[in-house]
């Protein structure tokens, strides 16, 4: 599981090398950061509700993705939806630990582990 933090932490820094940006305008990988942060809610609820006991470990990771890509206004804005509605989405599907769960915790792992790693080798310097 370690590298899959890893992955999340070379983003984070890979972000903050990324140029600055006209304060609104889209990045060509914002989908891919907001994909990112609608993951990083999912996980941050399903890893609490299955006893991960890893507090706000998601939640800070995500505040470490806004904090080294620093959007404003609507950039930010989105990407705060994307991490709410991933915490949304599954609190109203689930109350309890499931198989299911389990396999959305890792499903959503790889995914966000992938899109880490595309975003790093396609945009860090």
């Amino acid at each position: 599981m370690f590298p899959r933090y890893l992955a999340i932490l070379a983003l984070i820094l890979a972000c903050a090398a990324l140029p600055a940006r006209a304060q609104d305008a889209a990045a060509p990988f914002d989908g891919d950061l907001q994909r990112l942060a609608e993951i990083l809610g999912g996980l941050h609820y399903l890893r609490g509700i299955c006893g991960a006991n890893e507090g706000n470990k998601w939640r800070n990771e995500m505040q470490a993705l806004i904090d080294a890509e620093t959007p404003s206004g609507e950039r930010r804005t989105r990407m705060i939806a994307g991490f709410n509605r991933g915490y949304n989405g599954f609190q109203q599907t689930y109350r309890s630990c499931t198989p299911a769960a389990s396999v959305a915790i890792r499903r959503y792992i790889e995914e966000g582990s992938k899109i880490s790693r595309d975003l790093t080798a396609r945009y860090a310097n």
